[in-house]
Order: C-alpha cells, then sequence, then structure tokens
C-alpha cells in the first residue's frame, strides 16, 4: 500500500492537492485524527475490495497530543510495509493572510481570542511535529490555483517512480527564500547581467547571457565547487527515505545569475544519471 499524508497550514493549498490525488485514483480521506492512521491503513488494505493507494489529509485541529506522536505513528506504519510519504505545504505568511482576507474564510484557529496573524502562527507550531517528517515540502507562495494543482501532479507522478526526484529552482531573495527548498545558495557573488545594458531585459535562459557568465572565471570556480558538494551530498540524501530534494538558487532579481546556474547544474545531473529533474524559474514564471 502507498500512503500519502497531505498536511500544511490552512490556506497553503491542501484541499486542491487531495483533489490532484482523488484524480490519480487515490482514495482520499480529509482532516482524519492522526491517531487513527494505523487503524485506516490496516481496515483498507484487508478489506474485500482492497485499496492500495490512499491520501490522508491531516490540519491542526487534530489533538495536539497526538500530533506530538507523528513520528512514532508514522513509523510504527511503515514497519508494516506501508510505503509512506509526507507532503507537507505551505506559503509565507503575508501570503496567507492575503488569501485569508479575499476569501473571507474563518482560520479554523482564530476566535475571539486569537487574530488571524496569531492563529497563522500558532497553525505553525502545531504542525511542526508533521513538517519535520516531511519527505515533500511546496511552497505555494507564488502559485494560482490552477498551477498549484499542476506542480503537485508532477510532483507526486515523478515520486511515484520509487526513486529520487530533484527540483532546481530559481529565485529572488528580494521575493523571499522559497520554505520548500532543502539547499539553497546564494549566486549574489557572481557578476551580474543586469548591468550590461543589451544583457538587461534577457534572462539565464538567453544565449547572450548565458554566453557572457560562461566566460567568467569566478562563474566556472563557483560550479565546480558546487557540482562537487552537491554529488557528494545528493548522493547521501539517495540513500535515505527521501523522494524528494529541492536544491534552489537565489539572485537579486531572480532573472540571469540563478536561472542560469539552475540550469547548468540541472543538466550536470542529466549527465551523472539523474532522469527525475525537473526546473522551476520561480520569478520567470511570473512574468
Amino acid at each position: 500500500m502507498k500512503l500519502v499524508v497531505v498536511s500544511g497550514r490552512s490556506g497553503s493549498g491542501k484541499s486542491s492537492a487531495l483533489h490532484v490525488l482523488e484524480d490519480l485514483g487515490f482514495y482520499c480521506v480529509d482532516n482524519l485524527p492522526v491517531a487513527l492512521l494505523p487503524q485506516l491503513t490496516l481496515t483498507l488494505e484487508h478489506s474485500s475490495n482492497r485499496i492500495d493507494r490512499v491520501a490522508v489529509g491531516i490540519d491542526a485541529r487534530n489533538v495536539p497530543e497526538n500530533l506530538l506522536q507523528v513520528s512514532t505513528i508514522l513509523r510504527d506504519i511503515r514497519n508494516t510495509g506501508v510505503n509512506v510519504e509526507v507532503v507537507y505545504l505551505d506559503a509565507r505568511d503575508d501570503i496567507l493572510l492575503q488569501r485569508f482576507h479575499s476569501t473571507r474564510r474563518k482560520h479554523p484557529l482564530s476566535g475571539p481570542g486569537q487574530s488571524l496573524h496569531e492563529a497563522i502562527a500558532s497553525e505553525a507550531r502545531l504542525l511542526d511535529p508533521i513538517n519535520l517528517n516531511a519527505t515533500i515540502r511546496l511552497d505555494t507562495s507564488s502559485f494560482n490555483i490552477h498551477q498549484l494543482r499542476e506542480e503537485f501532479r508532477n510532483r507526486i507522478e515523478l515520486i511515484d517512480t520509487g526513486s529520487m526526484a530533484l527540483l532546481f529552482e530559481s529565485f529572488a531573495y528580494k521575493q523571499g527564500v522559497p520554505v520548500d527548498a532543502d539547499f539553497v545558495f546564494d549566486v549574489r557573488c557572481l557578476p551580474n547581467p543586469h548591468w550590461i545594458p543589451e544583457l538587461r531585459e534577457l534572462t539565464g535562459l538567453d544565449e547572450p547571457v548565458a554566453g557572457y557568465l560562461s566566460q567568467q572565471s569566478l562563474v566556472q570556480d563557483f560550479l565546480g565547487d558546487l557540482q562537487n558538494f552537491l554529488e557528494s551530498w545528493i548522493r547521501h540524501c539517495d540513500s535515505g527515505d527521501r523522494s524528494y530534494l529541492t536544491v534552489a538558487f537565489g539572485c537579486t532579481g531572480g532573472q540571469h545569475r540563478s536561472v542560469f546556474i539552475c540550469e547548468q547544474m540541472a543538466e550536470h545531473f542529466r549527465l551523472l544519471g539523474y532522469h527525475l529533474i525537473q526546473v522551476r524559474h520561480r520569478e520567470l514564471s511570473l512574468s
């Protein structure tokens, strides 16, 4: 049996993620008490109509004491032979606030004694035990509903292969660091094509920018050091039980240096034989 646990703060897209899993043929249960997870998997696995793909949504309305036991609960389920993935969705606080204000929905933890801002912060603390057990983290801050469903579908389809997938992502520091990144590298130390007038309106995907950066000795030294580091540590991550790893590269505007380095690293790992590779340029996808 394959069990996908979907969690994350309210407004991050959990319901949309469960809808995607349902479309992919998963038996979906939302807002299940975490203490009932073992019984659910046992019941479904031994039912007359055996169910092999299950997705469960878990949120902060659980009993706090049970959430603290999530590591033990998941370990016990894995020990029965169930393949468990834990997906944690999140977004920046300001984005979550904006989403609640725009939909006028009530946060499940807000009330007379707790403001919306306080409820969002409280929810993060309550869900931290699940976040710590996540095998996939997805920052939905920059996604609309359609982009979220597409991105989530891509990730689930990749982990269904049973091998670890790599996501190389570029971003702009001025827009915030992706909360789902496992490794984050600052490339703002590299020569900036923005200051060359004929390159300013281009991106790291364009040949003139790529050519300029490729000719810089500092860029080549940086790439060599980065490749050696990631080759070693991605190999260690791949030997564990991880199914997804996100490597993020940030520069000032997310247009030139981070995009180029991201593309170079993705190509390097393709040549090393890693087949499950995605590339995402966060700021370019917003333009």
